[in-house]
């Protein structure tokens, strides 16, 4: 961060279904600087995502009732509002770290969590919101573009 510029916070949103974790890492990235927000299901996250467009990480744990995280991340990618958002998997299942590279997460981080491996996590993904562009809406969601859909783009200029 440069310094004499106000710093942006970013936005995390917490998936998970087990009421400490949500506090643990809403406590814990608080304090790191982060605004955290936190819900128990995917069908939760969709809806807080829908309506708090701030969010610029989900940290997102795969049992979870109503809508587990599989679900949450297929919908997740159709709509092309949230797909750019990156995604940190946290599970205790064997394998999860396969299942968190299926559906296309950034990060793994095997639970019980580790808050240095959280917080190593997020830092690695960084916040396409705190970085300088014309556009952040074009800008944010045109990270998630291939190299591909971006060579589209400039042919088409």
């Amino acid at each position: 961060m440069a310094s004499g510029s106000a710093p942006h916070r970013c936005s995390v949103l917490v998936v998970d279904d087990d009421a400490e974790v949500r506090d643990l890492l809403r406590v814990a990235l608080d304090a790191d600087g982060y605004r955290v927000a936190a819900v128990s299901n995917g069908r939760d996250a969709l809806h807080h995502l829908r309506s708090h467009a701030e969010t610029c990480i989900i940290i997102l744990d795969l049992m979870l009732p109503v809508m587990d995280g599989g679900q949450f991340r297929t919908a997740q990618l159709r709509d092309r509002s949230l797909s750019w958002i990156p995604v940190v998997v946290m599970s205790a299942a064997v394998d999860a770290d396969r299942r968190a590279r299926e559906l296309g997460a950034r990060r793994f981080v095997q639970k019980p969590l580790d808050l240095d491996q959280v917080r190593h996590a997020l830092r690695h993904i960084g916040c396409c919101q705190a970085r300088p562009r014309r556009n952040t809406a074009f800008s944010c969601q045109r990270s998630a573009f291939s190299a591909n859909e971006s060579a589209t783009l400039k042919a088409d200029s």
